[in-house]
């Protein structure tokens, strides 16, 4: 018992290092050169190696398994991350060609209008209980603005100016309580006076002075009459939404909205000079037309 175990960890590691040894030799000689005892060896060695290149392939398999996995979790944060500022730039495009596309319609309106102006852009809204202004900054120095002067968009009319501060201008919206404009029917030339209702929770007008005779439908559009030369003619004001025509009485109600987004109001023209008497017409206080007999 004692010599076994005196002798057993030599053996063990004759053992270990002959058995590679003899399976190395067999696999590496030629067929002709081997004997039977190279060929139980063979024998004896293809199911261990078959199962260890089956252990091998997997393993390989595995790894790389995970670093393609690995590489493809990468890119796909480098793609996220590419998406994200492709998407920031499609965005910044968008952005300058809508202000690109406004601009030049503020450029078409402006060369169309047979009236000096002065472009300006908005810098805040005031609602309050009483006042619709909206404050704007001139894009130029400009010393001939004064109250009473209209103030024109891409869309139709925004209001006029209500007070001068230097280059900053408060603009009395068209839905101001206080605003008034002389207005014609496009489609069929009645006359009124298009009021802002001063409404804090939304953008609307009634139009004064329609007579009860007058041809007037939902949808209509209400442009400028030029009366007094106070506006520009034939500019959009408002559009009809809601018309109630009364049994009695000279006038309908007639409601309307402006054609104006006051809410995303950008860009404006003030009109600073209309003809040759503009000074007196311009500083002048609104007043409606007079109504016809019934």
């Amino acid at each position: 018992m004692d010599l076994l175990r005196r002798y057993r960890d030599p053996f063990i590691v004759v053992v270990l290092l002959a058995v590679p040894f003899f399976f190395l030799r067999a696999n590496i000689r030629k067929p002709q050169e081997l004997n039977a005892f190279d060929s139980a060896i063979i024998r004896v060695s293809t199911p261990f190696q078959y199962a260890a290149s089956l252990l091998a392939r997997g393993v390989s398999s595995l790894v790389s398994d995970y670093v393609y996995l690995v590489d493809v979790k990468r890119d796909n944060r480098q793609l996220a991350y590419d998406n994200a500022v492709l998407r920031e730039r499609v965005r910044h495009l968008e952005q300058a060609q809508a202000e690109n596309l406004r601009l030049k319609k503020l450029l078409g309106l402006r060369e169309s209008l047979p009236v000096d102006v002065v472009s300006a852009h908005v810098v805040s809204k005031d609602t309050t209980e009483f006042f619709r202004v909206a404050r704007v900054t001139l894009d130029r120095s400009a010393r001939n603005i004064r109250p009473n002067m209209p103030v024109l968009s891409v869309d139709g009319v925004v209001g006029t100016v209500h007070r001068v501060a230097g280059e900053t201008v408060d603009v009395q919206l068209t839905v101001d309580s206080g605003s008034g404009i002389d207005v014609v029917v496009e489609r069929t030339g009645a006359r009124g006076f298009v009021r802002g209702t001063g409404d804090r929770n939304h953008y609307a007008c009634r139009v004064e002075y329609m007579q009860r005779t007058d041809e007037v439908a939902e949808g209509d559009l209400l442009i400028t009459s030029g009366v007094g030369k106070r506006f520009p003619k034939g500019i959009p004001v408002a559009r009809v939404s809601k018309v109630v025509r009364k049994d009695f009485g000279i006038y309908q109600s007639v409601e309307a909205t402006p054609v104006v987004d006051m809410s995303r109001l950008d860009n404006v023209l003030i009109v600073t000079s209309m003809g040759p008497d503009d000074s007196e017409a311009a500083a002048a206080e609104p007043k409606p037309a007079a109504p016809a007999g019934p």
